[in-house]
């Protein structure tokens, strides 16, 4: 098998006269996360319900775990769990019956969907709510199961619209760490998400969408590179000592730029090896810091200036 399991080229979908996605192409190798960034609209969902067979694409061609979606759906679905952005359990079925009738429907004995739902209820932590109805679960513990049905067939490739919606962030953060395991057993994951701290810490590469369009991609430390850089601030405590900081920075080969109004200095940096520099330069100048900062652009700086803009 290919060492890339999830592959778009150039997909295109159309409903009538709207374009939900316009020559998209994703790759996801093996044992990765895929994280896909962009508002409501932005075409997230389409694209994953064309790799899930859900929909045939307008135009363009993808793969999942080196099968054609379109000519080979069924081949796809066996080797694919999907999450959805709502819980899709049977709510009035205790959370071990839930699994052993999905294991059952994919064909395992009465044996072995017992044995699986037991491993996974004990993976997802809900072992001591096994026989309760789900409707009596709490939302992350629906979630949890959620995730845990579309894992019964023990998937090579899992897809998560979404998944953590709604979820308080204790929730979230346990959600992460049942996904993070996964990944670190082989499992391939494209991951669909409006949470930019879920995409930093999940994420090996992000693919931002706007209006059905690719905008940017890379690792989320290359697409914060694209809209900002990292800089060092500085809180004078005495605002007459800017003249004597900014020759020193300058003399240590920095560009500070004075904000007057709050006694700040911005200095634009490399590496954060850089702050020891800014330190030594202001020591040098015997120059009194009140506050002192490394910032560096975050995601939410990539989503206000890509994800929100149209494709030109």
């Amino acid at each position: 098998m290919s060492d890339i399991m999830i592959e778009a080229v150039d997909v295109s979908m159309a409903f009538g006269a709207v374009t939900a996605l316009d020559g998209v192409s994703v790759q996801v190798p093996r044992g990765s996360v895929l994280g896909l960034l962009g508002h409501n609209g932005a075409g997230k969902t389409t694209l994953v319900n064309i790799l899930t067979t859900v929909l045939p694409p307008t135009s363009g061609s993808a793969t999942v775990a080196g099968f054609d979606v379109a000519s080979q759906g069924e081949l796809v679905r066996g080797r694919i769990g999907l999450t959805g952005q709502f819980a899709s359990v049977d709510e009035q079925l205790s959370g071990v019956d839930n699994l052993v009738l999905i294991a059952r429907l994919l064909g395992a004995g009465r044996r072995e969907a017992r044995v699986r739902a037991d491993e996974l209820l004990e993976l997802f932590d809900l072992t001591g709510a096994a026989r309760r109805p789900a409707k009596t679960y709490s939302g992350g513990m629906r979630r949890r199961l959620d995730l845990a049905a579309s894992l019964v067939g023990r998937p090579d490739v899992i897809f998560l619209d979404e998944p953590t919606t709604g979820l308080d962030p204790a929730s979230r953060i346990g959600l992460w760490e049942v996904v993070e395991g996964l990944v670190d057993d082989g499992t391939t994951v494209l991951l669909t998400t409006q949470y930019l701290d879920e995409a930093d810490r999940l994420a090996d590469s992000i693919t931002v969408l706007s209006a059905g369009r690719v905008v940017a991609a890379g690792t989320a430390a290359e697409l914060k590179a694209q809209v900002g850089e990292r800089a060092v601030h500085v809180t004078l405590a005495t605002r007459q000592d800017a003249p004597a900081a900014i020759v020193s920075l300058e003399r240590h080969g920095l560009a500070p730029v004075l904000d007057e109004p709050k006694g700040e200095l911005r200095t634009p940096v490399t590496t954060s090896a850089d702050l020891a520099v800014v330190v030594r330069a202001l020591d040098e100048a015997h120059v009194e810091v009140a506050e002192l900062a490394l910032t560096e652009p975050s995601l939410d700086d990539v989503y206000l200036t890509l994800a929100k803009n149209k494709a030109a």
